[in-house]
């Protein structure tokens, strides 16, 4: 068995890092292929995962700069993919969507937000995609005949307690945890899927600092350049340690939708702040179902000022939200350990993930 995994963005490392694990565990043959995105090679680095990047150059938001960037990574993986001839593809990129197409070989794609939230995606690679693997809360619409589903979310592939305990003293070693404090978080928002969205800005980020400061630190980690006015309050981390200040923070708070949901799954009460509101399955059922976090539309200022001070004034805070995340887990199953089994496992997974329903939450067998 051999298998190329592609990894995109870096949440795709955090999200295959446990299954790499877990294939070396089982003598599975694997390769890794990545782009060159944020602080993505920083993280296979230092986790020590060999890898190869097809794209070591980052692309510019101009159409032709995508076009560029799609057809050299295509390209360079189709001449590993002769080479290395894996029995199987799985991960993140639609390229090899239409090399599996031209090769025969299956792949799999692997996404957990909603199709109507990722149009160049889907209309690109779904088509020829063998399966989308995606969260029983993921609508793939006019894709959903071919999606298999399970039970979770990217988020707990890494943050599940099985793999990710919270230690306070990596967060010592750049502030005390004795002391509340609030993780602030401003994305790029300058995807193909971020077209006409908008999030935190410089005056509402400034208001939000005055109604938080007097009750906590806060810490700021943007993907943008920081005004200067914010340039103070900055966190500059070690990459790896940012899930460990997550999880002893007081209160998230941010436009990024990854680590609003990364906060919600360690039981740090977010508030997302974006035009994705209602928007994203996984995302509405951790606000809705689990009341782990707060999503709120950017028309609605008003609402964001008054949920940040509600939370941050309430003395239980932490201990309400805790609860609430040891209900959620009951409820879902581990992603890694999912997985690895259904890479193992393939193509005999294929069908038992088929039959399946949301209330077999142990699929691993």
């Amino acid at each position: 068995m051999k298998v190329l995994i592609y990894l995109n963005h870096p949440a795709h490392f955090h999200l295959f890092k446990n299954v790499f694990i877990g294939l070396k565990s089982r003598g599975i043959d694997f390769k890794v292929v990545c782009k060159k995105k944020d602080v993505l090679e920083d993280l296979l680095r230092g986790s020590g995962t060999p890898y190869t990047n097809v794209q070591e150059k980052p692309r510019t938001t101009a159409l032709w700069s995508m076009i560029s960037s799609v057809t050299q990574r295509g390209w360079r993986i189709l001449k590993m993919v002769r080479h290395y001839k894996p029995d199987l593809m799985i991960g993140t990129a639609f390229e090899l969507a239409h090399i599996g197409k031209l090769t025969g070989i299956p792949f799999v794609s692997v996404n957990e937000d909603d199709a109507d939230m990722i149009p160049l995606w889907s209309k690109y690679s779904y088509p020829w995609a063998s399966y989308i693997l995606s969260p029983f809360v993921c609508d793939n619409g006019k894709w959903n005949h071919k999606t298999l589903n399970y039970n979770s979310y990217h988020e707990l592939a890494y943050l599940h307690p099985d793999h990710f305990t919270p230690n306070p003293e990596i967060v010592e070693k750049y502030f005390s945890t004795r002391s509340p404090y609030v993780i602030m978080r401003f994305a790029q928002l300058t995807a193909h899927h971020d077209s006409g969205i908008s999030g935190i800005n410089l005056e509402i980020s400034t208001e939000l600092v005055k109604i938080l400061k007097p009750h906590a630190d806060i810490y700021i980690t943007s993907e943008r350049p920081l005004e200067s006015e914010l340039e103070p309050y900055r966190l500059r981390i070690d990459p790896l340690d940012m899930h460990h200040v997550l999880s002893f923070a007081t209160l998230y708070i941010g436009d990024s939708q990854t680590m609003a949901a990364e906060a919600g799954v360690l039981g740090t009460p977010f508030i997302r702040f974006n035009d994705f509101v209602g928007k994203l399955g996984y995302l509405a059922e951790l606000e809705d179902k689990y009341r782990l976090g707060y999503g709120i539309e950017t028309k609605d200022v008003k609402k964001l000022y008054d949920t940040a001070s509600q939370l941050i004034n309430d003395p239980n805070l932490k201990e309400k939200f805790r609860a609430r995340r040891q209900n959620m887990l009951s409820e879902k199953l581990n992603t890694a350990e999912f997985l690895t089994w259904f890479i193992a496992n393939y193509p005999d997974s294929i069908e038992k993930t088929k039959t399946k329903t949301k209330a077999d939450k142990h699929l691993l067998v």
